[in-house]
Formats: C-alpha cells, structure tokens, sequence
C-alpha cells in the first residue's frame, strides 16, 4: 500500500498544474497518468493563446516545460498506470498494477471527441475515419478530406490540413461557425476550404478504405454523396469519468460537477480541467482550475491534519 497527501488522476494541463502548486506546498504527490502526459492538448499542434509564450508555441514544448517544473520538485512522483476505481469513503485508489491510499484526490481526467453515431464510423476507423488532424492529417497529402464541427477546434484543425490536402471541406449543422472571429479571418483566406453549412453526414462508405459520405442539406432534405480519402470529426467531448458514476455527482453528460474550489459532491475529492462542467474548455482555464483543486486540496488536508 501506498500513502500520499495528494494523488492526482491524469497529466494533461489541469493535472500537471495541480501537481506543480502541490509540489511547491511541499505535498507528498502522486500524478497517475494512463498514457502519456499531456492528454488531449498534444493533438493540437500550435497553441496561440497561452499568456507569455509569444505568438504561438507547439503543445509538446508546453507540456515538456510543465513536466520540467515538476520533476524539480521529489515529493512529486509521475506513474504511469491506468485507474479502475476508487473508494470515495476510504480514499483508496485502485490501479490496473497498484492500490494507493491517499488524503485526498484530484480528477483531471479531461474529455476525448464524441462520436457521430452514424454507420461506417465504427468500421472506417483507422482507414478513412480519423478524431485527430494532428496525428493523421500527414496521411491525407493531396487528397480531399471533410471535416465535421464548426467550434474551434474543428477550424484549427482544417487549416492544419490545408496544407497538404487538396481540398478540406468543412460541414456544419448550423449556418454560421462557432469558432472565433481570429479562426475565422484565417478561413477565409485559404482557397481550398470549402464550407458546407446546414448541414450533416448521414454515413460514411467505402470497401476495404473509406471512399465517400453522405451529406443530408438541413435545410431542403436533399442528400448528395462527396467522395473524399478522410472525414475528420471534432463534434463535441465525452469527459473521461466513466469509473466515477455512482462515486460522485456527474451531470447526465458525464461531467463533474463541482464548486467554484473544485470541490465535488464528495468530501476531499476535487476535479478539474475538460472533465469538469463548465463554460469554456481551454489549456488556460484547466492550468487555473488545477491550480485551485490543488490548493482546496492542501487546505483540506490541513484541516483533518489538526485532529
């Protein structure tokens, strides 16, 4: 058995923030991490907005410095293991290889992309069907690709494939885009992006690769079929807490639903970052709220060190 002050569960920008102000708290730390550090934020390939880097900086050299700060810090340890339950009561931690108990916990387990639920996602998947430009785009050099979302993250990724795709259509449900007016400017400047709004994919076809979709017009019910290599799908995020249902209070999307501290519905137990309900899902607000989880955490553990 292991004991810590604090554990920690997942290392993308929430958890690593949380585990830097335990680190400097002098908190006995533990961050378990299932895959990489990091999370979601390294299928991003340049981040503009994060206050004083400059104009742009990649997402691996920002999580790279944020690795660095903590690992200056010993009472801070980094394990790769995945979680498969936790004793809300005993503050026990459950691993695929270990058992940790602990003072208190912090989620951030963050979100992965939604699905569309249509047929041939599921079977496409890997050829053809793809929920990350960054790690795949590459595949696509020359050829036409669809992507299916109007938010940010759907706009950032299409101009990442405009430069090397052929064509990138972009379909939207809606008749105006999400994104911000800054992505927008951007959009509208490249010449082979195309946007299809009012809009949605009814199916994705192909034989042994993907080949075609089709695209239901929203507003006169005609469909038509747009052959192209890959469709792309930024529609929204699934809050990785399945393991938490019955624990703690989630809303019926599956976040966490928490106090302005971080608290949740649980004593000791905090949550932060994309898995947490909230207004606005950005790098800069999960750095805020892992730091706030962690310093509710260290108030807390004061608090039932004095008994």
């Amino acid at each position: 058995m292991f004991k810590y002050d604090i554990v920690i569960i997942g290392a993308g920008p929430a958890g690593l923030t949380a585990g830097l102000y335990a680190g400097r708290a002098g908190l006995n730390t533990l961050i378990l991490e299932k895959i990489s550090l990091g999370g979601r934020v390294l299928f991003t390939e340049k981040i503009e907005n994060f206050p004083g880097v400059g104009k742009e900086i990649s997402s691996s050299d920002l999580i790279k410095n944020m690795e660095d700060q903590i690992r200056q810090f010993n009472n801070v340890e980094i394990v790769f293991d995945e979680v498969k339950d936790i004793d809300t009561e005993l503050k026990k931690i459950f691993t695929l290889h270990n058992t940790y108990e602990t003072l208190s916990i912090i989620v951030a387990t963050g979100a992965r992309s939604k699905k569309l639920g249509i047929k041939g996602e599921d079977e496409f998947l890997g050829r053809g069907v793809s929920y990350c430009a960054i790690c795949d785009g590459p595949l696509y050099r020359d050829k036409e690709v669809a992507i299916v979302g109007g938010g940010d993250s759907a706009i950032k990724e299409a101009l990442f494939l405009s430069r090397f795709c052929k064509k990138v259509n972009i379909i939207h449900r809606r008749n105006i885009l999400r994104a911000s007016p800054l992505l927008q400017d951007k959009l509208i400047r490249e010449p082979n992006i195309e946007l299809i709004l009012n809009s949605r994919v009814l199916e994705i076809r192909g034989k042994d690769k993907m080949e075609e979709i089709l695209i239901e017009d929203l507003t006169t019910g005609n469909s038509n079929l747009l052959k192209c290599a890959g469709i792309f799908i930024y529609v929204g995020l699934q809050p990785n807490t399945e393991f938490l249902r019955g624990k703690i209070s989630l809303d019926e999307e599956g976040f966490i639903l928490t106090d302005e501290n971080m608290l949740t519905s649980r004593e000791g137990i905090f949550a932060c970052g994309d898995c947490r309900r909230k207004s606005l899902y950005q790098i800069i607000t999960a750095c805020s709220e892992g730091a706030i989880a962690s310093n509710s955490a260290e108030n807390y553990i004061n608090s039932i060190k004095k008994f």
